[in-house]
């Protein structure tokens, strides 16, 4: 039961009494108050200074503190689906001490990791994956009587994957003890959309639904004893009403029992629901919570969206703190040349999954807006929608992120490779991609990628290659996967006409004798970096662009190799069944037997750090390069 009369004053930190949920559920609602506050202050505070998921994490504060104390713990499971709204979730148990080094090189990471902490239950870094999550373990739990509680927090965006739907229906059947929480901001990252997303804004408060019945009830009462007959019968109805006036009908008719909407920062409210749905309901349960993004924070209140992800920011403005001489990203010269290419060809259109400001497309939005279709979080749709959009005639680009197009790999072979359509995948944050880690990693797509028959996978060396691919996909009569890294690019100019490539054929940028350097994509120029370095050391090194990973240029690469008898392959990508893989089984194909190196990541998951330290780890920047070549020179 919730203390309310303890005193409020205090004369040190309350986050700093606080090692777990055990110390939490000692404080009394005033404490657990100024708590709150102590947290979103810790939280801006740390990423200001380490960039990170900002507002998720602010919207869930409160939401957080009223979990950890209703159930125990990490005997009952907390679920966080994605996960980035997570970090009150890490400062209450037991990572306070570490919450600085967040989304640092060996630090904390910005999503629950289960090697962190008993209270982190899953690795979480893709939206949908709880209530499914939570449905195995609440199975587990039933089938061995274990009777503690299993609780999936998904917010209303990541219900608008069909995954979250499988797993409700599922639950639903199976009659379970699972609460799910449904966290309703109205947002994912950009944005809600669709017509769930349109349902669950048909919503009221829980204040305005109070209001509404004192008012029906006064009225009635006022009528003598007719009045009490009737306010009788409406009381009876009172779950029917609620489903009226609620989206309660929607869970209902999938056999969840539905409460709320509550208000998600009002910590009295949330915690005297919770204890009720901990002690009195049985199967499953979806309690619908009311919550700001971005809650105590107002540039982030007022831009959520802006404030997803971050990087460093000055707190008193919001103003991010950017490096003034990076080159323009390779996200940007996408959106803009999708842009110029959509002015030339009515034919282009261009597709999200709820990722237009990630991904480049909102200048593309704000200018083709019929143009435009943004799925929400659903690749696998948004794969087999691009299909449907080119089987009458149009040219579709789907951008989005490589380690999210993992979910969309049967829908890519099957409706767009398979019969061989006109659809371009963007794939965005191909590589490492830093700070996020191993969920957002895109160092699989050139292995899951090089063995489907039709598709055409090219990888630009800069910014000015990547405008001149997607020239050369449009005109392309089949599929197109263009792969390109995060961030800045390397500065060259952008040349202002197109000229497509010609499939499969690569292009030499370094003649030698001793070796051939075949890097691919973002590796490209560390490659050149290397042969000059080498140079001083008395090798002669050959430099390949092959541009395609799939169609390889066979006779460029063949004859190269052969001429220098030593390969050193390099990308930005596992080695397993990636570029090299593809490159040793051209050489056999070709009847050569050479001395070769592959340089990329070993068949580990790659943990979280600056790119440049990730590359440098794999041995795939400039100095790992040189190493690589000259093993190969002393073997």
């Amino acid at each position: 039961m919730l203390i309310v009369d303890s005193p409020t004053d205090r004369t040190s930190s309350l986050l700093a009494t606080i090692d777990s949920p055990r110390d939490l559920r000692r404080l009394s609602l005033p404490q657990m108050e100024l708590l709150a506050q102590e947290l979103r202050e810790t939280i801006i505070a740390t990423v200001a200074e380490t960039g990170g998921h900002l507002a998720p994490s602010l919207g869930v504060v409160e939401l957080t503190m009223a979990l950890h104390y209703v159930f125990d713990t990490p005997r009952d499971r907390l679920i966080w689906d994605v996960g980035h709204q997570a970090y009150a979730h890490k400062l209450l148990t037991g990572r306070r001490d570490r919450f600085a080094t967040l989304r640092q090189y060996k630090g904390l990471s910005g999503f629950p990791k289960r090697g962190e902490s008993g209270y982190d239950t899953v690795e979480a870094g893709h939206s949908s994956t709880s209530i499914s999550y939570g449905l195995g373990m609440a199975a587990a739990k039933a089938m061995q009587e274990d009777d503690s509680r299993v609780v999936a927090i998904i917010g209303d965006g990541s219900m608008t994957a069909g995954m979250a739907f499988e797993g409700l229906n599922h639950a639903g059947d199976l009659g379970r003890n699972l609460v799910v929480i449904l966290n309703d901001n109205e947002m994912s990252i950009s944005k809600n959309v669709g017509a769930l997303s349109s349902f669950l804004s048909r919503k009221l408060t829980g204040k305005t639904i109070r209001r509404l019945r004192d008012h029906i009830e006064d009225r009635l009462m006022a009528l003598s004893s007719v009045g009490e007959n009737i306010l009788t019968v409406l009381r009876k109805s009172e779950e029917s009403l609620k489903g009226f006036f609620t989206p309660g009908m929607l869970f209902e008719a999938l056999k969840f029992k539905y409460i709320g909407p509550i208000p998600g920062h009002e910590l009295e409210d949330l915690i005297a629901t919770l204890e009720n749905v901990r002690d009195h309901s049985h199967g499953p349960v979806l309690v619908h919570v009311i919550t700001t993004k971005g809650k105590g924070y107002k540039p982030a209140e007022t831009h959520p969206g802006d404030y997803h992800g971050v990087g460093p920011f000055d707190v008193a403005t919001g103003t991010p703190k950017k490096n003034k001489n990076a080159a323009i990203s390779y996200t940007k010269v996408f959106g803009d040349t999708l842009c110029r290419l959509a002015r030339q060809d009515k034919r282009v259109v261009a597709i999200t999954a709820a990722m237009p400001g990630g991904t480049g497309l909102l200048p593309f939005a704000t200018e083709f807006p019929d143009r435009f279709f943004d799925v929400g979080i659903a690749e696998q749709h948004a794969v087999t929608f691009a299909a449907g959009l080119a089987l009458e005639g149009l040219r579709p680009f789907f951008a989005v992120y490589s380690s999210f197009m993992q979910r969309a790999l049967d829908q890519l072979i099957h409706d767009v490779c398979l019969p061989n359509l006109p659809v371009t995948i963007a794939l965005d944050r191909s590589g490492v991609v830093g700070a996020d880690g191993p969920t957002h990693h895109g160092v699989f797509d050139l292995s899951f990628l090089r063995f489907i028959p039709n598709l055409t996978v090219m990888a630009p060396k800069d910014e000015d290659e990547l405008q001149q691919m997607l020239y050369t996909a449009l005109t392309h009569s089949g599929p197109v996967v263009l792969r390109y890294p995060r961030g800045s690019g390397e500065g060259v100019p952008l040349a202002p006409s197109f000229a497509a490539l010609e499939i499969g054929k690569g292009e030499l940028l370094r003649q030698g004798t001793d070796v051939l350097l075949l890097p691919v994509g973002n590796r490209v120029y560390p490659a050149l970096a290397a042969a000059e370095l080498l140079e001083e050391q008395g090798v002669s090194a050959a430099v390949l662009n092959p541009r395609f990973v799939k169609p390889l240029d066979s006779e460029l690469i063949a004859t190269w190799a052969a001429q220098t008898g030593r390969v050193v392959t390099i990308e930005d990508n596992t080695v397993q069944g990636g570029f090299g893989s593809g490159v040793l089984q051209l050489l056999h194909q070709q009847g050569l037997s050479l001395p070769c190196t592959m340089l990329g990541y070993a068949d580990t998951f790659i943990e979280h750090g600056p790119q440049a330290t990730l590359w440098h780890n794999a041995g795939i920047d400039a100095e790992g390069i040189v190493r690589g070549a000259l093993a190969l020179l002393r073997s």
